[in-house]
C-alpha cells in the first residue's frame, strides 16, 4: 500500500529501476546480486524470479553508493514521491 496520494507506487519493478537509473534492465539485476564492484547492493524483494524495490530502499541505496556524482535530483524526486 501507499502513502503517496496515489501518485507513485512505494514498490518498483527492475525496469522502474532501469528507467529511473537511466541504465539496463541487466545492470539493475547485477547491482541487485551484487555483481557490482565497488557498489552495494540494491536492496531488493524477491518473490520467486521476480525481483521489486522498495522507493525508500532506492533513495537510501542511491545516497550511499554516491560516488561524487551529482544524483541529487533523482534521490530528491524518489523521496518527494515517497513522502
Amino acid at each position: 500500500m501507499n502513502d503517496n496520494g496515489g501518485t507513485q507506487p512505494d514498490v518498483l519493478t527492475v525496469s522502474e529501476v532501469a528507467s529511473l537509473l537511466r541504465c539496463s534492465k541487466a545492470h539493475v539485476c547485477k547491482a541487485i546480486n551484487g555483481q557490482i564492484p565497488g557498489v552495494a547492493p540494491i536492496p531488493a524483494v524477491r518473490l520467486g524470479r521476480r525481483m521489486l524495490v522498495l522507493r525508500r530502499s532506492l533513495a537510501a541505496w542511491l545516497a550511499q553508493n554516491q560516488h561524487g556524482c551529482e544524483s541529487d535530483t533523482l534521490r530528491a524526486s524518489l523521496e518527494i514521491d515517497a513522502a
